[in-house]
Parts: C-alpha cells; structure tokens; sequence
C-alpha cells in the first residue's frame, strides 16, 4: 500500500494474482493500423527467391523445417525501425512485446539466428535496393539523372589498443603458434571426454587468435602498399604518412579514422548516394578508407553498374573537390558528369581562382559553382543530411560485427527502414 492514503477510501486497485482466460489471437491484439503490419506488406511485395532458394529443408526430407525468410526479414526492419540493433534484444522482445510477437505467430526463432540472418542477408539486401529504386525509376517516382553524395563514419567494434605495429605483431604470432601446437599435443594424448572438450575450446580460441593475428599482418601489407602507390601517383619519393603503420587484433579491416566529433578513432566509412530533393537512398558503399577525397568517379560507376545509366549530375561536400575527379568526369567518353561541390578557399575565406594548368572540367566546375542556378542546384544537397540524421537516431553510430561485408549488411538494414519511411509518404506527396 502506497504511503499517504487516507482511512475509509475507495479505490479500485490491481489485481495481478487472478487467473483468468483471454480468448483473443495474436491478431485480435494487434491495432489494425500498427506498423508492424505495414513493413510485413511491404516484405510481401519483395522478391526473396534468393533466400527461398538458399534454403535445403524441403517436402519428404528429413530434417527441422526453416524459418521463412520473409518473417526474419520483417522482424529485423520492423526492429531497426524501433531503434533496436542487438540479436539478444529482438530475441527478448520476441517473448514478450506483442509486435514482435504478431510478426512470428508462434514461431520460435534464437539470437544465434537472428544474428547470422542479420549479416548473411547483406547481398539479397543489396540486390533488393537495385531493385526497388529501378521500379521506382521506370514509374517515374524517382530522377536518377541528379546524385548527390555524402560519407558517415562508424565506430568500429574494436578497440584503439588492439592496434599493433609490425613488431609486436611477429611476436604475438609466434606466441599463437606455440600455445596452438602444445594445445594440440595435449589433445592428441586423448584425455577423458570432459577434458577432451575443455581443451578443444582452448584451442579454438587459440587458432581464433592465430588467425586474427594473421589478417592483421596481411592488414599492415595492404596499408604498406596502399601507401606505396599513393605516393607513386602523388610523385613522391616517399609516403606522406611516415608512420609506422598499425593494425588492429580485432578486427583487422578497421581504420583508424576521425570522426564527426573530431576524434580519432577505429571505425568505417559507409557512403550513401541519394536522389534529391526526396532523399531516397539509391546506392551505399562501405570501405576502410576515412577521406572522402577520390570518390566521385566510383559514385558514378556504381549509379552506371546498378540502374545501366550514368547520372548528369553530382552534387558533394568540400571533402570530395578532388580536381582528378572532376576533369575526368568532365571528359568521360560516355558523357560528361557536371560535379557540384564548394570551391577550394584561402586562409582568409576567401574563393581560390583556378590555376594557369587547370584544365576546362576544373574551370567549368568554377563557373558553374559562381552562378546562381549552380547555387540553386547545390541547395538541394543538403537532403543527403537527413538520412545520416535518421541513421544515428535509430543507433547507427557504431556496429557489434567485424569486417566490412558484415557491417555493410547492417548498414543496408538502416537503408531500407530509411526507405521505407520514405516509399510510404510517396503517394501522399504525389
């Protein structure tokens, strides 16, 4: 009893102990206007045969049956949407919210099961945006003659001190390689059962951390190289970063990159092409690389790989005014790509005037960022905002998996809830 109630009062108060029956389905609980309902639409309308075929479980044959594609697909769209990105998470909300509850009817579905569904989806992911874009396209929903660019960097599940130089990591690997090979002796000398287990877990995660160990030396090789043959093209002698390159024991395709608050840190670098002025995510890549600089040409060679044409348009931030870029999307033998970005300034703020080498791409990107109608044009850049903004709202910040294929499936997730929020609001637009 709640402190403070006075003698004599009435009240109606809970009763949580009564046993009682509820004759009701799990879709008598469900509004009929809940959103829930509306993503499993929307799922019905895909084309997942890539999963169905994917999947061994048939008629006559022995074994569990699967799980149908289409309600791990709407459970985890429905889940990004709700701000929610852990496995464990959506497995608990499974047992007791009625939404997720609703999009299972019954179904009993693990955490181990939605995580690997979650990062081994990233290819269908990728095909179905193809795919809903150029249907969106050829109804004339969507202009894919505008592209605007933009990157948003991503806290990468490993930590600043997993990072290792070339040194610490020869010793480590022979560190690996010796507690490997005795953990496979004790094996070999067939102790009981229960100590047979015990030490095949050992030594699981002892190769676990040998092959760690291995990927981020082929790690330090790619960077080394990479270095290499940026200073080739920039003729120099030698590469302008001097230091000692590291990896991380982590997750060894993770850079060290600055972030938007300004700090360094491990992380990604996802890229979203959008459509201006609707904003609808029409391409997404997901690299190691922390600078945005050099981009241009593979914005437009994926727009050209995934709908079979070229955009006339592309609109970027500053970070991207790479004048390589634009003289060669200016001169391109399939047509010229005009690129709006903001023009390099001085110290002072001031616009810097082209140089006397600048060839007609640089001096035409001058001239078209001076007029007014370029200035108009560029206006409409700001739309690639607002998908990062929807991104991190719903917890894209940083990603739990490692490597760039598993974080660029999660990141395709966040592109489809955000698409779909868009493809819904279409026809009251229209």
């Amino acid at each position: 009893m709640a402190l403070g109630q006075k003698a004599g009062l009435r009240l109606v108060r809970a009763e949580r102990g009564q046993v009682e029956w509820q004759m009701a389905s799990l879709d008598e609980l469900l509004p009929e206007d809940h959103r829930a309902r509306q993503v499993w639409q929307y799922v019905e309308g895909l084309e997942l045969s890539r999963l169905y075929d994917a999947i061994q479980s048939h008629t006559g044959r022995a074994g569990r049956p699967a799980i149908d594609p289409a309600v791990l697909m709407t459970l985890w769209l429905y889940a990004t949407l709700e701000d929610v990105g852990s496995a464990r998470q959506v497995a608990r909300l499974c047992e007791r919210d009625v939404s997720y509850r609703w999009i299972l009817g019954r179904v009993r579905v693990s955490h181990k099961t939605l995580s690997d569904f979650r990062v081994e989806a990233g290819g269908v992911l990728d095909e179905l945006l193809s795919r809903s874009v150029a249907a969106l396209a050829s109804a004339g929903v969507v202009d894919l003659q505008c592209v605007a660019v933009d990157g948003m960097r991503l806290r990468a599940s490993a930590g600043t001190n997993s990072f290792r130089r070339k040194k610490r990591l020869d010793q480590l690997h022979d560190l690996a390689s010796e507690k490997v090979a005795k953990l496979r002796g004790e094996l070999d000398r067939d102790p009981g059962a229960s100590d047979r287990r015990r030490q095949a877990r050992r030594q699981w995660a002892a190769e676990d951390r040998q092959r760690r160990i291995e990927q981020a030396k082929q790690a330090l090789a790619e960077i080394e190289a990479q270095r290499a043959a940026e200073a080739k093209e920039q003729r120099r002698k030698q590469p302008a970063n001097k230091r000692e390159p590291r990896a991380s024991t982590s997750d060894a395709q993770a850079r060290i990159m600055k972030m938007a608050d300004g700090g360094y840190r491990p992380g990604f670098n996802a890229q979203f092409k959008t459509t201006p002025p609707i904003g609808l995510i029409i391409g997404v890549s997901v690299d190691n690389n922390g600078s945005d600089r050099g981009r241009l040409r593979g914005t437009v060679a994926e727009i050209e790989q995934r709908y079979g044409q070229r955009p006339q348009q592309v609109l970027a931030d500053s970070g991207y005014d790479s004048k390589t870029d634009i003289a060669a999307l200016h001169e391109h033998e399939k047509g010229t790509v005009a690129v709006f970005c903001p023009l390099p300034r001085n110290q002072d703020g001031q616009v810097r005037p082209p140089r006397v080498n600048d060839g007609p791409g640089v001096l035409a990107w001058h001239q078209r960022m001076n007029s007014d109608d370029g200035k108009a044009l560029y206006r409409q850049r700001f739309a690639t905002e607002r998908p990062h903004a929807d991104m991190r709202n719903r917890g894209l910040t940083g990603v739990l998996v490692r490597g760039i294929e598993k974080v660029k499936a999660v990141v395709l997730w966040h592109v489809h809830a955000y698409n779909f929020l868009i493809i819904s609001r279409l026809p009251r637009t229209a």
